[in-house]
């Protein structure tokens, strides 16, 4: 909870939403009274004095205490009075954040104490100007404390308003800002000389001497008339420096920023997020993937920013990480700031709030530290922004990874750059598409969008596979190794060490990331291995852990993988050995944990299908085939099952698998089909998996001879079809009860849906096996209860639940992609 005394008292929550305000006159201004002191016990003939003054009533005790009664009452949750023999106490959470006042006060302090960094007092002065929301006190200023209190706070303000209006002139930069900020103080305060020299060389600063040179007649003036008094030594000063054009003290030879040749798209909350740790820490490192945008976000903050900023590319400096670049590393510095040798950068910096913005850091990333942390213990007004693959490292570093654009972004810059090279173009219903496949690198999508003018975007789209190929031409003008997009990712691998590249190499077997237990597995190496690649934005790391390579990185990487690397066999094994140990969960209490885990290795298990020997696959087929009907995603895969079957050589010994990969593969006919038939018409003993006698006969029809396995899953569903042959109510009651003891949705559903068909009361039962489909995520299972739900409904006269059903069926049919 919030509480405001800096104008109006009201309050608000911590996301700024008003919470209704506490009525009564006597009851608010004894909140406002006890909020000055917040946390601090208040003796009871000072607040019966602050309400009262000099006329307090006979029982000014009892009369206080029905007050704070009556404030109880009326506070949110979370906010009490509490009384002991010292007086009164308003307990809050942290009174110096959440009460205006006191945070105010606060950062006054704190501003006042950083006024050796201008940048830093600034920042801390303006926050604390903008917690006021009008007068002090507004509307309790009847109340015997409030006026004295006021003037403090009003007076404070004052102090503040000045302390800030230097800070920000030592700063400098365009000050327009602060002449329209001294304005209404002068108003309040015109005759208050310290606030009328500030703004006098405000007015100076931003060109505007005439003016800043009537300030001081006017103050002289009014001086001389209502005081018969000369303006201060103090301003007279100002004046004279006004009459000069100004200090000279500061150098800002520093050359302009690299101006921008196109708009600035996305990154909106990038950009507030850097442009506030820049507020707040004096050394900030951008780091991401070659392509992600960082110097152009670097340059887009640092020239909205007040005061000095100046820019050093290190992209031509040739570094070792040996330490021998450290003297290049210096002398790029000196260059590009207009100094005259690496020796002198520390007093051409000592004394300046600047910004230093130091790009292209990752190949001379220990030069680099050496030299920015030199700076910074030498020179306390300066700042720098690096952007860089990794880390410098230095203790106080702050770092904002800068990953993929979002989707909207990404698609707004496609189309703001093709409608450059093809005018006209206003979007395409593959661009989403394509900028998902480019990993919404903005590099990557403005290459793309460049080729616009001679390929049309569903050419691009279907070309992603040969993306270095494709995206080969870029800006001639840019750096070599931001021309192409295969250039942007040679310049990382080239700054990777030998074990990294193989490890890099390998990683590039895994489709849609991996867990650290896969990558050790698979890889061969240690858990803390890829920390590296991550460092140097080779790899990703996923808020659920899961280590990723940008699709761009892994493309390039997988050129890199050697033919036969162990790591392709070790991934098809991996995973398959992963899909057998679901298989039986699937079937058990834990089915929705084995789902989601299979969900998030869904990549990773169609890429295994292609790995492996052909019997391996027909095993791999086996063991996913559960998982792919309850998540209706066996025209995702059919396919790369269909090529399985063309690769493999049937036998009796696997007829059961390369019936399921049949079924996977959505044949309804023709010789695979056939083959399969035999396999299992063959058959004597159990089906190993339980699902395969379900499968074929909802996909192709019965197959008499079957034999279900002696497990309790199999057991309960071939009651199940046994009810439905007999139409027997008993047999789906005993199939129910078999299947809620094994804990299984898929089950416990198809069997409550069964009995429903013989119950006088069916709604209750139908909307049970719906909150089950629902939970496993089977779209088609869900639309057909649905569509038999509208019907029990319309049989019943509910027509306009039946209507309701159609609809969500529609809706769910829509969103599964289900046909129909």
């Amino acid at each position: 909870m919030i509480f405001h005394l800096l104008g109006p008292l009201a309050m608000s929550d911590t996301t700024g939403t008003p919470v209704p305000a506490v009525g009564g006159p006597k009851v608010r201004a004894l909140l406002a009274r006890l909020l000055l002191d917040a946390g601090r016990t208040v003796p009871v003939e000072r607040l019966v004095d602050g309400l009262y003054g000099d006329e307090p009533p006979a029982d000014a005790q009892g009369a206080l205490q029905a007050q704070v009664s009556r404030l109880r009452r009326a506070l949110p949750p979370g906010v009490t009075v509490e009384f002991s023999p010292a007086g009164y106490r308003l307990a809050v959470g942290d009174p110096a954040t959440d009460v205006d006042v006191l945070r105010f006060e606060a950062l006054a302090g704190e501003g006042a104490k950083a006024g050796g960094d201008p940048v830093r007092a600034a920042g801390l002065l303006r926050e604390a100007l903008g917690l006021w929301r009008g007068p002090a006190l507004a509307d309790v200023r009847d109340a015997p404390f409030a006026a004295a209190q006021a003037a403090r706070l009003e007076a404070l303000r004052l102090d503040v308003v000045e302390e800030w209006a230097t800070a920000e002139l030592a700063v400098g930069g365009d000050l327009t800002h602060l002449v329209r900020a001294l304005e209404e103080p002068v108003r309040e305060q015109p005759l208050r000389e310290r606030l009328r020299g500030l703004q006098m060389r405000a007015l100076g600063a931003t060109g505007r001497q005439a003016e800043a040179l009537a300030v001081y007649e006017e103050v002289r003036a009014a001086l001389a008339e209502e005081l018969g008094a000369d303006p201060s030594p103090e301003l007279s000063a100002v004046h004279l420096e006004v009459l000069r054009g100004g200090p000279a003290t500061r150098d800002r030879s520093f050359p302009p920023l690299p101006a921008p040749l196109t708009d600035f798209v996305g990154r909106e909350r990038e950009r507030e997020r850097l442009t506030a740790l820049l507020g707040a820490a004096r050394l900030v490192t951008l780091v991401g993937a070659g392509g992600a945008g960082k110097t152009r976000l670097a340059v887009e903050v640092g020239a909205g920013l007040p005061g000095e900023v100046g820019f050093v590319d290190l992209g031509a400096v040739g570094g070792t990480g040996s330490g021998s670049a450290s003297g290049e590393v210096g002398e790029a510095f000196a260059a590009a700031l207009g100094v005259r040798g690496a020796a002198r950068l520390e007093a051409a910096l000592a004394g300046r709030p600047v910004l230093l913005i130091v790009d292209n850091c990752e190949h001379v990333v220990a030069e680099t530290a050496l030299l920015v942390r030199r700076l910074l213990a030498a020179c306390p007004g300066l700042r720098v922004l690096t952007t860089s693959r990794e880390a410098l490292g230095i203790t106080g570093e702050s770092l904002l990874p800068l990953g993929a654009l979002a989707p909207e972004a990404a698609e707004e810059l496609f189309v703001r750059r093709a409608a450059a090279v093809r005018p006209g173009f206003t979007g395409h219903a593959r661009v989403a598409e394509l900028c998902a496949g480019l990993d919404g690198l903005p590099l990557a999508v403005e290459l793309a969008a460049a080729r616009l003018r001679t390929l049309s975007v569903e050419e691009l789209a279907d070309g992603l596979g040969a993306r270095f190929e494709l995206l080969s031409r870029g800006d001639r003008t840019a750096p070599e190794r931001h021309r192409t997009l295969r250039a942007v990712v040679e310049w990382s691998w080239s700054l990777l060490e030998p074990g990294e590249r193989e490890l890099a190499a390998r990683l590039s077997v895994f489709r849609g990331g991996a867990t650290a237990e896969a990558v050790a597995r698979v890889c061969g190496a240690d858990a803390d291995a890829p920390a590296s690649l991550v460092e140097k934005s080779l790899v990703e790391v996923r808020d659920d852990g899961r280590y990723r390579m940008l699709e761009t990185i892994r493309a390039y990487a997988a050129e890199r993988l050697p033919e036969g690397d162990p790591a392709v066999a070790a991934h098809h094994a991996y995973y398959r050995e992963l899909a057998e140990a679901a298989d039986p969960e699937l079937r058990g209490p834990a089915q929705l944990e084995w789902l989601a885990r299979l969900d998030a290795e869904d990549a990773n298990l169609r890429a295994a299908l292609r790995r492996g020997t052909p019997e391996d696959g027909l095993r791999l087929v086996a063991a996913l085939s559960p998982y792919w009907w309850l998540r209706g995603l066996r025209g995702r895969v059919a396919a790369p099952v269909a090529e399985l079957l063309d690769r493999v050589e049937p036998t009796a010994e696997l007829g059961e698998e390369y019936a399921l990969c049949v079924l996977a593969a959505g044949l309804r006919e023709g010789e695979h089909v056939d083959r399969a038939r035999g396999f299992l018409a063959g058959r004597t003993a159990p089906l190993r998996q339980p699902y395969t006698a379900f499968l074929w006969s909802t996909s192709i029809g019965p197959l008499e001879g079957l034999r279900l396995g002696d497990d309790a899953w199999s057991h309960a569903l071939g009651l199940v079809g046994n009810a439905h042959l007999s139409s027997s109510e008993p047999l789906f009651l005993e199939a129910l009860a078999e299947f809620r003891a094994l804990g299984e949705r898929w089950g416990t559903a198809t069997a409550l849906e069964g009995l429903a068909a013989h119950s006088t009361d069916p709604l209750p039962l139908l909307a049970e096996a719906l909150t089950l489909f629902e939970s496993l995520g089977v779209a088609e299972d869900v639309v057909d209860l649905l569509h038999r739900r509208a019907a029990v409904h319309e049989a019943a006269g509910d027509s306009g639940s039946a209507s309701a059903d159609r609809a969500r069926a529609r809706e769910t049919a829509r969103r599964a992609g289900l046909p129909g």
